[in-house]
Formats: structure tokens, C-alpha cells, sequence
């Protein structure tokens, strides 16, 4: 068995291996498509905590290329779509905000500090997606209304996706027809039968 001052020697090598490992796992895990609840991601997260986390180039290209790769494989296996897509540019350039974000607040912030700069990261990611997706979607006119129009359909979509009805709460309590003769929602008898 080795000595105690050469096992401690150890742990830093494997604490800084260890960590990076534990935190693309999780990551990958929560990429699982149904696993996390609808539109919530917590790649913005990912990206800010490693900033203030890791030190060195290790902080660009160890969450930007697990994002990559998770990515890459959702398109391919899941979406069966093109392994990659401009639009990934684009948010990889505002996950590189974040850690850069993460870099500025430091691993030496208090705990409130660290929590107000991931809140304002996630709030940057918010503004920022939205309004890609009113510049890029036809469907939002290119106006300030427009723009809140995009901003506020993510509120209510995401909202709406957590409040909906079960497809079995949706017809409970609805009348089915009663007689062959009636039409399907008018509850009349056809012209047919009503002559008779």
C-alpha cells in the first residue's frame, strides 16, 4: 500500500479528470430527449458553470464539444436530419457568451454572486434565441411588436405545453351521437331522415 503524503498526491490528477467527467455526463443525460420537461434545456447552465469552473482552454472546448457532439447525435439518431445546421453557430456563439460570462463573475464569487449571473445568463440565452427567431421566421413581423410577439409566444407556448389538457381530460364530458342519423358536432338529424 502506498504511503499517505503519495496517495494524496493522487487526487488532484483524478479530482481534475473527475470533474469534467461527471459534469458531460450529466449533461449528455439531460439531452435525452422526454427526459427534461418541454423547451428546457440546461445547456446555458452548463456553459456558464464552466466558465467559473474550469480553468484554462478547458473551459472553451470541453462544454462547446460536448454540446457539439450531443448535438451531432440528436440530429442524427433522433431527428434524422443534417449532423449540423447554421443554426448551431449561432448558438455556440452565445454558449462562448456564457462561458465568458462565467469567466468574468470567477470561481471566487459568493453564492449569490454565482446565482445572479446564471439567472442573467439565462436570461441573455432567452433574448438572444428569440430574437433569432423573430429576425429568421417570416411569420413575425419586423417591427418592436413583432419582436415582443416572439418573446412573449415562448412564454406561452412553454406555458402552455405545462398546463395541457391529457388527450383523455380533452374529450372527457363530450356528447357522442346518439342515433346513427346524426351528423359528427352538429347534433342535427340529416335532411334525409328530417323528411321522413
Amino acid at each position: 500500500m502506498k504511503p499517505l503524503a503519495a496517495r494524496d498526491k493522487l487526487s488532484p490528477v483524478k479530482s481534475k479528470f473527475l470533474l469534467p467527467a461527471i459534469f458531460i455526463t450529466v449533461f449528455a443525460v439531460s439531452r435525452i430527449p422526454g427526459l427534461m420537461p418541454p423547451d428546457f434545456s440546461v445547456a446555458y447552465a452548463f456553459a456558464f458553470c464552466a466558465g467559473v469552473f474550469f480553468g484554462g482552454a478547458a473551459a472553451w472546448w470541453l462544454p462547446l464539444t460536448a454540446m457539439l457532439v450531443t448535438d451531432v447525435a440528436l440530429n442524427v439518431f433522433y431527428y434524422h436530419t443534417s449532423p449540423f445546421g447554421f443554426y448551431l453557430v449561432l448558438n455556440y456563439a452565445i454558449y462562448a457568451l456564457l462561458i465568458a460570462l462565467g469567466k468574468w463573475f470567477g470561481r471566487k464569487a459568493a453564492f449569490l454572486k454565482l446565482l445572479s449571473g446564471g439567472l442573467l445568463g439565462a436570461v441573455i440565452f432567452y433574448l438572444v434565441t428569440n430574437t433569432l427567431s423573430w429576425l429568421q421566421d417570416p411569420a413575425y413581423a419586423k417591427t418592436i411588436a413583432g419582436w415582443i410577439q416572439a418573446l412573449t409566444t415562448a412564454l406561452f407556448t412553454a406555458a402552455g405545453k405545462l398546463t395541457a389538457e391529457s388527450p383523455t381530460d380533452k374529450t372527457a364530458g363530450a356528447r357522442e351521437p346518439e342515433a346513427e342519423g346524426e351528423s359528427e358536432g352538429s347534433g342535427e338529424a340529416k335532411p334525409e331522415e328530417a323528411k321522413a
